[in-house]
């Protein structure tokens, strides 16, 4: 291949094919792997080629540069007419224009779900189709809000359940791992020494194959340390990208009050239990969707206590499962970490009522803090 004369989509479609063409067995599997590397690393060249030149300038991206607000924030992944628009405006307070042609979301509209004391902002994208993730429709703009998501939820047509493989697909070529956790690797990078390989549980990819996509990715000499059990080229070229976010998803299954229960239960033979059935239009099980929402994000409530007041049961602070007493500071006010001297907890993280407590303490469900500053902070 003269890849040296063609430009970076070139080279991509050029080594692209070569996969294609390429039978995959044991004997090839080294070839295959590194050309999978080769793609990644040129993916990752022509995004820094072109990563700010038309992001939030509006014109062709007008509407896409939206503010993270609330709690968390939810976006809606499907293809066109899926219903997308009118569960927003189920899930939501927001206004999103519903039509029943393809293409009828052009901007990225935002509203938010209050549930259970939390806000959750809620995005409702232009749908997106086969071909997304290398720039057909609005795709790499609809996929690029994506990655900065809590949540994805992905919304099917019930006559189209076959289709989630084109979303997942779309999502994971453009560097969206869906409830997956990052592959656990650690490199260390080293001025002198070669490359050394230390696998502490069982992989599916040789040490050399190993070493070889460490070269293409420019990573001449390092220690790896692989903890990562099964570990697969793919996730050794994920950890390599740097590019990749790792985000819960929910399936949803619109439009379901136009069959039986028949014709859903054969559904879930193609595409298994893990999805929520829904009609946005008919307003079936939406409330049951927003349960499963305010799950999936893994919220936790904070009440707080103003020294020598009373508990605010009232609005809870919510936070994500694992929070510390320093990201309570920090969801206050971006200076409250540094004006801080001790918390006291009441709850089922601390050893006694009232225990103090430092910024590093975790937090659980229906704690009560309270923060105390540094003398002589506002």
């Amino acid at each position: 291949m003269m890849l040296f004369t063609m430009g970076i989509p070139e080279k991509i479609k050029a080594i692209q094919d070569e996969i294609h063409k390429t039978q995959i067995n044991k004997a090839t599997e080294f070839h295959v792997g590194l050309l999978k590397a080769k793609i990644a690393q040129l993916k990752r060249e022509m995004e820094e080629n072109v990563h700010g030149r038309t992001l939030h300038t509006g014109g062709e991206n007008a509407g896409f540069d939206v503010r993270k607000a609330g709690d968390a924030t939810v976006v809606l992944i499907g293809l066109p007419s899926v219903g997308k628009s009118t569960l927003l405006n189920r899930l939501t307070n927001a206004k999103s224009r519903v039509a029943s042609y393809q293409f009828t979301t052009l901007t990225a509209i935002p509203g938010m779900m209050d549930y259970r004391g939390s806000k959750i902002q809620i995005l409702d994208l232009p749908g997106i189709i086969e071909g997304a993730s290398s720039g057909k429709g609005f795709g790499k703009r609809v996929l690029s809000v994506a990655r900065s998501a809590d949540l994805v939820l992905l919304v099917l047509d019930v006559f189209q359940p076959h289709l989630l493989s084109v979303l997942k697909k779309e999502l994971a070529e453009s560097g969206i791992k869906l409830d997956e956790k990052p592959p656990d690797i650690v490199i260390e990078k080293t001025s002198i020494g070669g490359i050394s390989v230390n696998v502490q549980a069982p992989v599916k990819i040789s040490e050399k194959l190993i070493k070889e996509i460490l070269r293409v990715y420019g990573i001449h000499n390092c220690r790896i340390i692989i903890r990562q059990p099964g570990l697969t080229d793919d996730q050794l070229i994920d950890a390599l990208a740097g590019n990749r976010v790792y985000l819960p998803s929910l399936v949803v299954l619109n439009k379901i009050d136009l069959v039986n229960q028949g014709f859903i239960k054969e559904v879930q033979s193609k595409i298994g239990n893990n999805f929520i059935p829904i009609s946005a239009d008919a307003n079936i099980n939406v409330d049951a969707l927003k349960e499963t929402i305010y799950q999936r994000l893994d919220f936790i409530r904070i009440y707080m206590r103003p020294k020598g007041g009373d508990t605010d049961f009232a609005e809870p602070l919510i936070i994500k499962n694992g929070a510390t007493v320093n990201d309570v500071c920090n969801k206050i006010h971006r200076n409250m970490a540094r004006e801080f001297r001790y918390g006291l907890v009441w709850g089922k993280s601390a050893k006694f009522a009232g225990q103090k407590v430092g910024l590093d303490h975790q937090l659980v469900d229906e704690d009560i803090l309270t923060i105390v500053k540094r003398i002589g902070a506002a």
